[in-house]
């Protein structure tokens, strides 16, 4: 009798698999890190045979440190670093070149001109999302141009085209022996390729972007069994769920009535609020995305603020500055202090997402005097986090028309409880931690059980969701206003820096 279920977590900086039991407990897990390959300011890439090298490892170290036999597994899902474009040889089964990360900024040129043609919103109707570097159709569009051969190869069907739930499904399945080429709906709304309404690649959008069909996947909901494991120690299971990283924590958080949301502190920092069946259109620069399809069910769809740099800025100021040894060490070396020394740092290492989508943004450190000290820039970094959370915030509740009544959080910065506290006293609204903080791998782990019936429906989820700790607002309202006015000073600062 199966009773496990597991999800493979290929995120920014690593790959990881972990294997849940029924209550969503964590029961083995792996993970490896993988390069951060820089080759030009603003390039970002990854090695997308690296992935999947890594992939296979962790899986196998998972099941070798939970001694778990595959026959234990009922199914395993998928979440993936979600924009970042993978175009590979369907007959060799080799990438034809590294793969384009979601952080990546060389097709700001190309943004510009599609902007100056219909402006920045032009495609927002249809997909939900504005122009931007961020997405994936231009990062494919710049690979069919500048790779030798990968247009014509495209054209033919013999390049394939995907998110890395794509790359790693296929691969999984049985790679260039028939593998299945699919992705999901929660990743395919992130290309800029797929309309909200339709749920399908649109003749429109592939045409204005230059897109041939042929190198596309398939979409599909994120809750299905896609077919079974062909490589690697998971042989034989079904894969049964795929949902992009940020829509996955969303599930994983149980966040499944409209209204409620959650913020995950990755690499990045992204806060997603469920509106239910209705894609709600965003005024105040959000991003209108869908959240999950479970089966023949309807769409759920979100809203969404994603800020580009948020635990990135933590490891810059280890691997960058070498200001701390571990990522570990910046809340001993933040609490070093009473408060920031009135020191601000907006990292807009490649431009600023949500809410302000400035593309010609860059990094600016304000408030420096001789009194500031390597505590104070440490602190200034993890406020910067929590500014961040509340400029996304106010303009959610723009758009929704309601105060959110409580933030849950998780990811690898949700266990820095002094940022998790200075968070509430920001926002002026508790913040929940719960008691398994992996939701995004947890996510697609409910989404693959609910697939082959391991969970029942959206009700066993919501059962297994536990509160672990919780942070209440403690600062006075003039000292809130006081640190965000000055956060907004430093934010005006770094606007159009190019």
């Amino acid at each position: 009798m199966t009773q496990l279920i597991a999800a493979i977590d290929q995120g920014t900086t690593s790959t990881r698999c972990i294997v849940f039991g029924r209550r969503g407990e964590i029961v083995a897990s792996a993970s490896r890190e993988h390069r951060q390959i820089y080759p030009h300011p603003g390039w970002v890439e990854h090695d997308a045979a690296e992935l999947w090298r890594n992939t296979q490892e962790v899986i196998d170290a998972a099941l070798a440190q939970g001694r778990i036999a595959p026959s234990a597994l009922a199914a395993v899902g998928i979440t993936n670093q979600r924009e970042t474009t993978v175009l590979w040889d369907r007959v060799t089964g080799a990438p034809l070149a590294h793969a384009i990360v979601w952080q990546d900024t060389r097709v700001e040129d190309r943004v510009m001109a599609y902007a100056r043609a219909g402006g920045q919103d032009r495609f927002r109707s249809l997909t939900g999302l504005p122009l931007a570097s961020y997405f994936s159709a231009l990062k494919l569009q710049w690979l069919l141009d500048q790779v030798p051969g990968a247009r014509r190869a495209a054209q033919a069907g013999d390049a394939l085209f995907g998110t890395v739930d794509s790359w790693l499904l296929w691969n999984l399945t049985g790679g260039a022996h028939g593998g299945v080429h699919l992705t999901d709906v929660s990743n395919a709304s992130r290309t800029q390729l797929m309309g909200l309404a339709s749920l399908d690649w649109e003749p429109g959008l592939l045409a204005a972007f230059d897109i041939p069909r042929a190198c596309l996947p398939r979409i599909s909901p994120s809750s299905r069994i896609y077919g079974e494991v062909r490589t690697t120690g998971l042989a034989g299971v079904p894969v049964a769920g795929i949902l992009g990283d940020q829509q996955a924590a969303l599930v994983g958080q149980a966040a499944l009535l409209p209204g409620e949301g959650k913020n995950t502190y990755g690499t990045g920092c992204f806060l997603l609020v469920n509106t239910g069946g209705t894609p709600v259109s965003s005024t105040a620069g959000l991003i209108t995305t869908v959240a999950y399809q479970l089966g023949s069910q309807p769409p759920c769809y979100a809203l969404e603020g994603s800020i580009a740099v948020t635990g990135a800025l933590v490891q810059w100021l280890r691997d960058g500055l070498g200001l701390i040894k571990s990522s570990a060490e910046i809340e001993r070396l933040a609490s070093e202090v009473a408060d920031n020394g009135g020191v601000y740092f907006v990292p807009a290492f490649s431009g600023l997402f949500a809410p302000h989508w400035n593309s010609g943004a860059r990094g600016v450190i304000a408030g420096l005097t001789a009194y500031a000290g390597r505590g104070h820039l440490a602190r200034a970094v993890l406020e910067a986090t929590a500014y961040q959370t509340r400029d996304v915030l106010t303009a959610m509740e723009h758009d929704c028309g309601t105060p959110l009544r409580e933030l849950r959080v998780d990811g690898g910065m949700a266990v820095n409880e002094l940022l998790m506290q200075f968070q509430a006293d920001i926002l002026d609204v508790p913040v929940v931690r719960p008691q398994v903080t992996e939701t995004t791998a947890l996510g697609a782990a409910y989404a693959a059980g609910l697939a082959v019936g391991y969970w029942k429906d959206r009700e066993d989820l919501r059962q297994n969701w536990r509160v672990q700790r919780r942070w209440e607002p403690q600062m006075r309202a003039a000292e809130r206003e006081r640190l965000y006015g000055c956060w907004r000073k430093a934010l005006d600062r770094s606007i159009d820096w190019l």
